[in-house]
């Protein structure tokens, strides 16, 4: 099996073992749980769509490993018209689903370890790149979804990995032996946490040589025993739990994360793909973030798409489209979510091939293209806001709209410019959710944080924009010499 559809991928977590708390219950099954569902929709449509002729194109790619087609999800870059269509693809995922669909963070871990399990075997004579190319052959035979465990709970810090109060606050290795090691610690943010077949765990930052210990890369089963899952809460989370197609915002899809919790999990050998080499861990992460970067401006376009949608429409229900100010904020926003997309674009049309064949989007590029993602959605979203109107944070319940006495006030005085109150009811649900709701942790928060603060993008912009290039330009057009 090569491409599965969206209901054998279904079909697949409900034979797993995930552990999953939540509201301080174990979830007995995480597939149905109507917070979680919602997340799940959003992979299953990578699913439906790589089986859509429509679509495959984007959808789908031809494994250098195989010659099968596989899911360009789970693909190994082998051109610059690769990283392309990945950006093409991560926007046509956003238009679908309004929503993070997470695995955009598992297909770019994977890429970026293929890379320096490779040179690390080059270098130092080890065997990581043959065991990477064991576990990622079977991922794309069973088209399987792989998580990134990248981000450590970090507790203090100002401080090393091996200087913390509590050891574990950045994962480690607690034991090695015979036929395996034992890791402890916990990740943070891990996107498709509960809806993953693997997890592919890498370090979090750049390790001291004496923090060996914490210089550790492996894959494992998602529902492996010795990890645990605790669901994280989003604003408005439990609307999905009130059988509302309204309230909800978006009524089929949304995102999740979760913390992933390393009880002294046993990892045997051939799945461990970094073992104290302290000196490959900062490039290791630092190329993660550079793929995941570029994401981006794929998928947050995507969604932006969706959100000028939700302007316009808005507008119109208002009786405001034919206000100048009100289309000069809609031509801002769609300003904004094209530049967005043009440097997801630019930085995968300037990639180049790694030792190991795969290909790297440009470092400088992806960066500058993160940077403007933590800008430019809170401005597009603003802009929304602008536009929705102060009903946006006022709106009665669905349940009023359905009283016999409430229900006739809202029908009444809450309908727009030839809409009925129903739908612009609808409309408003759907802006709340993407400005302040569970929407709002895809499109908004994850845009801050996600592969990286600001300030991580600001760092590699200072190392990657080579100004001594830039000031011996200025002494050549000058003809100065030193």
């Amino acid at each position: 099996m090569a491409l599965m559809t969206g209901a054998q991928y279904e079909e697949s977590l409900r034979r797993m073992k995930h552990k999953v708390y939540m509201f301080g219950e174990l979830v007995d099954t995480p597939v149905d749980h109507p917070i979680i569902r919602p997340s799940m929709n959003a992979i299953k449509l990578s699913y439906d769509l790589a089986q859509d002729p429509m679509y495959a194109d984007l959808m789908t790619a031809t494994s250098h490993l195989s010659g099968q087609k596989v899911n360009r999800f789970g693909h190994l870059h082998q051109s610059t018209d690769d990283l392309i269509k990945k950006v093409k693809m991560l926007r046509l995922m956003g238009q679908k689903t309004c929503a993070c669909f997470q695995r955009c963070a598992g297909m770019d871990a994977t890429n970026a370890s293929y890379g320096i399990t490779y040179e690390m075997d080059q270098k130092l004579g080890t065997v990581y790149h043959k065991r990477f190319l064991n576990f990622f052959q079977k991922v794309q035979e069973e088209d399987l979804i792989v998580a990134a465990g990248v981000t450590d709970a970090k507790g203090d810090r100002g401080l090393a990995q091996n200087k913390q109060p509590d050891p574990d606050l950045f994962v480690r290795i607690v034991e090695r032996k015979v036929d395996g090691i034992v890791v402890r610690g916990c990740k943070c943010h891990t996107t498709a946490a509960t809806n993953a077949h693997m997890v592919l765990v890498m370090p979090t930052q750049a390790i001291a040589a004496d923090a060996k210990d914490y210089a550790v890369s492996f894959v494992t089963p998602a529902d492996a025993e010795g990890i645990v899952y605790v669901f994280g809460r989003q604003s408005c989370d439990t609307r999905k739990t009130e059988n509302s197609n309204v309230d909800v915002g978006n009524p089929k899809y949304g995102s999740q994360e979760a913390l992933m919790i390393f009880d002294d999990l046993f990892v045997p050998w051939e799945n461990v793909l970094m073992d104290g080499e302290t000196e490959w861990a900062g490039p290791l992460v630092e190329r993660f973030a550079t793929y995941h970067r570029t994401s981006y401006g794929g998928c947050k376009p995507g969604q932006g798409d969706v959100i000028v949608g939700m302007a316009a429409l808005m507008a119109d229900y208002n009786g405001t489209a034919k206000a100048s100010h009100v289309k000069d904020k809609i031509i801002e926003m769609i300003h904004l979510n094209e530049t967005l997309y043009s440097q997801g674009i630019a930085a995968s049309a300037e990639g180049y091939k790694t030792p190991a064949g795969n290909y790297m989007v440009d470092l400088l590029l992806s960066n500058c293209c993160k940077h403007n993602v933590t800008r430019f959605t809170y401005d597009i979203t603003r802009l929304l806001e602008d536009i929705a109107g102060g009903i946006l944070v006022t709106l009665p319940s669905e349940k009023d709209f359905d009283h016999p006495v409430a229900g006739g006030f809202m029908k009444k005085y809450l309908q727009g410019s030839n809409v009925s109150a129903e739908n612009r009811i609808k409309l408003l649900r759907l802006i709340e959710n993407m400005t302040f709701g569970t929407g709002a942790v895809g499109y908004k928060t994850e845009s801050m944080h996600g592969a990286g603060s600001p300030q991580a993008q600001r760092i590699q912009v200072q190392r990657y924009g080579n100004i001594g290039n830039k000031k011996a330009l200025v002494k050549t057009l000058l003809d100065i010499t030193d």
